[in-house]
């Protein structure tokens, strides 16, 4: 039985007998005294082995990377000298008397003695277990799992229950492709795992739950990303009789306290609020960064009449955006930076991205540099640079095109700005983003949809638009964003029947469909409905950036590809006949493979 964690060992230990269990992280051998680093899931102590223990000594010289060791030895101070500062239990040492070998390893595939070793993705997630014995992994998956339990406490003080909602449940549209799961009992019909637990914390309002969370694990079948996995672990909230501004105070100590109790950081107390349109206005983005001292300026009234048509065309376009975006000092930025980021833009779909150098502002038009000079008059320069509060040695960067492509290049230009020339200013910049829009127009399926989801509940000023001035609505929504990152979104929910129908069939829903996938719900708002609403915080996201990962795949133990395979297990996997005969299934080849087979 283990007296203690390698990693809780300090001064206070000193002259203590300790029995260790871990894993031989280092070894070292200097003249006859053998130094062995015992790691386990708290940190790393230094065991000491000398000579005159003799079968101590020889188990030590037979010790190997990753060996499994049992030790028992006494706490002593290190040598004055030989301290490590860089370690939590640096001040101390054991020296060993007793040490048995529990089990040998056979080399492992990367190193685990130095987070700067190279070690490919494919290599960590093929054998995980052995990546989370890295010290940088088992403190990330710690910092997890306190996250976890600071959030439960907080939510169970302030009245709210952990309820559990099912994972096999019927298919709705809810944004993504559902996986499904064949019912063996119910032949040709199908489960599908939750996007979210959306409809049954609604349903447990209805029940008079009141307070409602649940750390819950949700699915979607969709291309994935640094910050998405097709299995993901969300903060599900829901309350009763509770107004957003309420919502979002509680919602903001929960955020506060996890920080100052992991991180030891205040968060500003209020987090700041700002409208949609504005954060889109002056940030080009739903969830800006706020630590990045860019603004984009908009500058279509000024260009309505030049003769460029690159600028004039979309400022006289109902739906097209003209903004400049100054980068100070960005005068000394090389032709070869430009065309990078000229590139960069194109990615989303920005034909190109002008530019005017600021050399000297006094001296005019001559004191400026631009291809695009020659098209504008005088009075567009000078509003430009007045606008802007352009100064010498500045550079301005222009869009202009559809709204929706202005927004998402010269946002992302923003963003790459702001790290490329290192920008940032402070280190965590909360914000509360309110008063979305409800619905955008799809072009593609020529019909409105909801910017959050079909649930969302509208302002009450904005119910009677729902049927003539869709776009004017705004809803009831909320999303709480974290250096340029949204952790947590919610809304206050629809929860009269007349209003989630005008909703379904605003959005396409046909009273049919809406019976057949949203029946049950629509039923129960007949029966008592409390106004609710609730919020959902994607908790990898969240422990991604407290910890510092570049990927949400960093703060879970067992993570999928790129392309949601799980290289660990060789999941997914083929199975039987028999069981796909079970199921009523039949599995139809892939043509080519088809083709093959007749030939």
């Amino acid at each position: 039985m283990r007296s203690h964690y390698c990693g809780h060992l300090d001064e206070s230990h000193i002259g203590q007998e300790v029995i260790l269990y871990g894993w031989m992280h280092r070894r070292r051998d200097h003249g006859g005294v053998i130094f062995i680093d015992l790691r386990d899931r708290e940190g790393i102590s230094q065991v000491v082995y000398d000579p005159e223990s003799r079968e101590s000594f020889a188990a030590a010289e037979r010790v190997r990377s990753e060996y499994v060791l049992r030790v028992k030895g006494l706490v002593r101070r290190r040598p004055e000298g030989t301290e490590n500062p860089a370690m939590p239990t640096g001040a101390i040492e054991v020296l060993g008397r007793e040490l048995e070998i529990l089990n040998t390893a056979e080399t492992p595939p990367f190193q685990l003695d130095s987070e700067d070793h190279e070690v490919s993705e494919e290599n960590r997630l093929r054998y995980r277990y052995i990546d989370l014995r890295r010290p940088q992994m088992q403190q990330r998956i710690r910092t997890r799992a306190r996250v976890s339990r600071i959030i439960r406490d907080f939510l169970d003080s302030a009245g709210f229950l952990d309820i559990e909602t099912p994972m096999l449940t019927k298919a709705t549209p809810e944004g993504a492709r559902d996986y499904l799961v064949p019912s063996r009992t119910h032949n040709g019909s199908f489960f599908a795992l939750p996007q979210s637990p959306q409809l049954f914390k609604q349903l447990l309002m209805m029940s008079g739950m009141d307070r409602y969370y649940q750390i819950v694990r949700c699915f979607r079948d969709e291309d994935l990303r640094a910050d998405r996995q097709p299995e993901f672990t969300q903060l599900d909230i829901e309350t009763a009789f509770i107004k957003e501004d309420e919502m979002m105070d509680i919602m903001e100590n929960l955020i506060r306290t996890l920080f100052k109790q992991v991180l030891d950081v205040e968060l500003p107390n209020p987090f700041p609020r700002m409208t949609y349109a504005e954060a889109m206005r002056r940030f080009a983005s739903d969830k800006p960064d706020l630590r990045i001292p860019l603004e984009l300026v908009d500058v279509a009234d000024v260009m309505k009449d030049v003769e460029f048509k690159v600028f004039s065309g979309p400022a006289n376009h109902p739906n097209g955006r003209v903004a400049a975006l100054r980068l100070p000092k960005g005068g000394g930025l090389t032709r070869k930076e430009i065309d990078d980021y000229t590139a960069f833009v194109g990615i989303y779909g920005a034909k190109g991205l002008a530019y005017i150098k600021v050399n000297d502002l006094n001296a005019g038009r001559e004191g400026l540099q631009s291809p695009i000079l020659k098209f504008l008059p005088d009075t567009a320069i000078n509003t430009i640079m007045q606008r802007t509060g352009a100064q010498d040695g500045d550079l301005v960067f222009f869009g202009a095109d559809k709204s929706t492509i202005v927004n998402e290049a010269m946002g992302a230009l923003r963003v790459k700005l702001g790290h490329d020339l290192n920008m940032l200013e402070g280190q965590w910049r909360p914000l509360w983003v309110v008063d979305f829009p409800m619905f955008e127009w799809d072009e593609k399926e020529n019909r409105w949809g909801a910017i959050h989801h079909p649930f969302t509940a509208p302002r009450e000023a904005d119910i009677n638009k729902l049927e003539d001035k869709p776009g004017e609505c705004l809803s009831r929504a909320y999303d709480m964003v974290l250096n340029g990152t949204e952790i947590g979104g919610g809304s206050q929910r629809i929860y009269r029947a007349h209003v989630q129908e005008k909703v379904f069939r605003l959005l396409g829903i046909k009273d049919e469909e809406a019976q057949e996938k949203f029946g049950f719900l629509l039923e129960a708002l007949k029966y008592g409905c409390p106004p609710h609403g609730g919020i959902a915080f994607g908790l990898d996201r969240l422990v991604m950036l407290m910890t510092g990962a570049s990927s949400i795949r960093e703060v879970m133990a067992f993570p999928k590809t790129q392309t949601a395979a799980c290289l660990l297990t060789s999941a997914p996997s083929e199975v039987s006949e028999a069981q796909l005969r079970e199921l009523g299934i039949r599995l139809r080849k892939p043509q080519a493979q088809s083709e093959k087979e007749k030939a």
